[in-house]
């Protein structure tokens, strides 16, 4: 091991520090404590403004490449409009040529003879009919124009930018902390390290502790909380609402670019 890590060569692998995690209850895309928290159905926290301006930006973007995309039709049916035209005009210059241009055989073979079509051996390429053509085939003027890249029908459906599922902004849903109760703790929101409890029995939640929103209400618990009170009757412990199986949705904890989630904290590359 220590020749490959002198030698520079091989898998690299090093456990992720506690910098290296995103906060359970930080945005997916800024990385920082949300002031309007939402989550998707997939259990990603994200800021109710950065999510709402990234769909928006995506639906944007997706009228500037329809709008590109309908230009391109509109060439392609004026191309086969010239394309027609062109045909039949080519159609009708060949009929009036064979019309006008009646010779008899032997008065063509005699001015054949006479340019040197048939008598002549030469066999260069500049002669006859082919003088006014240019040979050559690398000169920009001689080669073959390069066409315009095709511009494929765009995708109107806005997906995630982690779980790349389909995302709409009827599908968020608000989340409401339920803020630890220390009053020894002056500091602000911002720097605790312990911010938010369960919202029905008190413990303190953070990276390492299981938690899940009840769709109705926003309320975010333990799953401790959900196997052992929610589960048992399906009711709501704060507001007495029934409960179903799609109402809980668990959050996705520690997802960054380094780790897909904090019980993996093993971050491998190779050289």
């Amino acid at each position: 091991k220590k020749d490959q890590k002198a030698a520079g060569y091989g898998a690299e692998r090093m456990r992720l520090s506690k910098d290296a995690i995103k906060g359970f209850d930080c945005c997916s895309l800024t990385l920082q404590p949300t002031s309007r928290p939402v989550i998707t159905p997939q259990g990603l926290i994200f800021d109710k403004e950065m999510i709402i301006k990234f769909i928006l930006e995506k639906k944007k973007e997706y009228e500037k490449k329809m709008a590109e995309y309908e230009r391109q039709k509109e060439s392609d049916l004026e191309e086969l409009r010239d394309l027609e035209s062109a045909e039949k005009e080519e159609q009708k210059l060949k009929f009036e040529q064979t019309e006008s241009s009646i010779v008899t055989k032997k008065a063509e073979s005699l001015s054949k003879k006479d340019d040197g079509g048939e008598g002549s051996s030469s066999v260069s390429n500049v002669q006859g009919d082919r003088k006014r053509q240019l040979p050559s085939f690398w000169l920009p003027s001689c080669g073959p124009q390069a066409k315009a890249s095709r511009v494929e029908k765009p995708d109107k459906t806005v997906y995630c930018p982690l779980s790349r599922k389909p995302l709409k902004a009827k599908d968020l849903v608000d989340v409401q902390w339920t803020l630890t109760k220390d009053p020894d703790d002056k500091k602000s929101l911002i720097s605790r390290e312990e911010r938010y409890q369960c919202a029905v029995t008190g413990d303190v939640l953070n990276n390492s502790t299981q938690c899940a929103v009840l769709r109705p209400t926003g309320h975010v618990v333990t799953k401790n909380c959900v196997e052992k009170i929610i589960k048992k009757d399906w009711i709501h412990p704060l507001t007495g609402q029934t409960l179903k199986e799609k109402d809980i949705i668990y959050i996705q904890r520690g997802a960054t670019g380094f780790s897909a989630a904090n019980n993996e904290l093993m971050a491998e590359r190779d050289r």
